[in-house]
């Protein structure tokens, strides 16, 4: 096949990026316990360095925001140096890595928390889903407690600090999880958000967290090392946003000022948010658009790209089974077929057996 855009390099917050394919955060439950991350963890990211750029997994700033067991964290010295590991593999490889900071709000459970903690999120509205438990098996999310002004400061500098852990341990910079029914989103929408104080209400007050924590991470690591992903409309894990185009349109024109690396931001059925809101955003974009779809391919890539909706695109559940997706991207090779029993299960199975393509002997 001829060569593409996609694999054209560019410049992304001060990083030189080989090719604009960049492996999506997925979360895969393989940490230790307390959230160190794990040398197979460090495996499976260098195995897929020839990304443009890899996101990581969501990752919690404090304990407090772990929505699941063995999720990572970003708040402890040992989780530091676990992380070292892994940004030194990648590295090794010629890499490039941020890590996403992912704080459950009201997703959670205390069975499945390091320190036993009771879910905390904008108003006391219960997540749906199930968590996974240490045991085995899952629980029904319990209701969460309603944060106060105080919690919420206590919140963005905790955001902060995990930031300078992240530049601490390697990492290329940070993304901010604003997407997905996580606490940032939480805030954004209709249904999570039922505040009546400064943090609630109208658009300003709705927005005002991930301003909040954008400004405290830019100030702690630089704005150029600063990226959010955000996924207007997303219906996943019971949220609801009726009418996503006047806040996500103010939002975006607000997080323009700081000029951060990028803005990772996911398309919707029922909302077109690269249409809607690149008009609104000066700096670099990278598109999600296989979320809750089929699967981004080169073709789907493609076209976002030569459209002009953004400068690079995630993919997720392609980097997930193809440790060199770049390569069966721009050569049209056929991908491995899905481990789905293994995506969450400890262990190296599912994880970093994925076998790269192994082209015929030519006699």
């Amino acid at each position: 096949m001829t060569e593409s855009a996609l694999f054209e390099p560019m410049d992304l917050g001060g990083l030189a990026l080989p090719n604009r394919v960049v492996m999506a955060p997925m979360t895969r439950l393989r940490a230790e316990p307390d959230g160190t991350p794990t040398p197979e963890m460090a495996q499976f990211y260098a195995q897929r360095a020839d990304a443009g750029l890899l996101i990581t997994e969501g990752t919690w700033p404090a304990s407090t925001g772990q929505s699941e067991w063995r999720v990572p964290g970003l708040e402890t010295a040992r989780h530091v140096s676990g992380w070292r590991a892994v940004t030194d593999a990648v590295h090794v490889e010629g890499g490039r890595i941020v890590a996403q900071l992912m704080h459950g709000g009201r997703k959670g459970h205390p069975g499945a928390r390091f320190d036993g903690s009771v879910p905390a999120g904008a108003s006391a509205v219960a997540d749906p889903e199930w968590v996974h438990l240490p045991e085995g098996g899952k629980a029904p999310s319990p209701v969460p407690s309603v944060l106060s002004q105080a919690d919420i400061a206590r919140i963005v500098t905790e955001h902060a600090d995990a930031a300078r852990n992240a530049i601490a341990a390697g990492f290329d910079g940070v993304e901010l999880h604003g997407a997905n029914s996580y606490l940032t989103h939480q805030f954004l929408a209709d249904n999570t958000n039922l505040r009546a104080d400064e943090y609630g209400g109208q658009i300003a007050g709705r927005m005002r967290l991930a301003l909040e924590l954008i400004e405290s991470l830019a100030d702690a690591v630089g704005a150029d090392r600063v990226g959010i992903r955000l996924a207007p409309g997303n219906p996943q894990f019971g949220m609801v946003e009726a009418d996503p185009g006047p806040l996500y349109r103010q939002l975006v024109a607000e997080l323009d000022r700081y000029g951060l690396a990028y803005l990772h931001l996911t398309d919707n059925d029922s909302y077109c948010a690269l249409e809607d809101l690149r008009p609104l955003w000066s700096g670099r974009l990278i598109a999600n658009v296989g979320e809750n779809r089929e699967a981004t391919c080169r073709r789907t890539a493609e076209r976002v790209l030569d459209a002009g909706l953004a400068d690079a695109v995630s993919f997720g559940r392609g980097f997930l089974r193809n440790p060199d997706l770049v390569s069966r991207l721009r050569d049209d090779l056929p991908w491995n077929p899905m481990d789905e029993a293994r995506l969450y299960t400890p262990g190296p199975a599912g994880y970093v057996d994925y076998p790269r393509y192994e082209r015929a002997a030519v006699s």
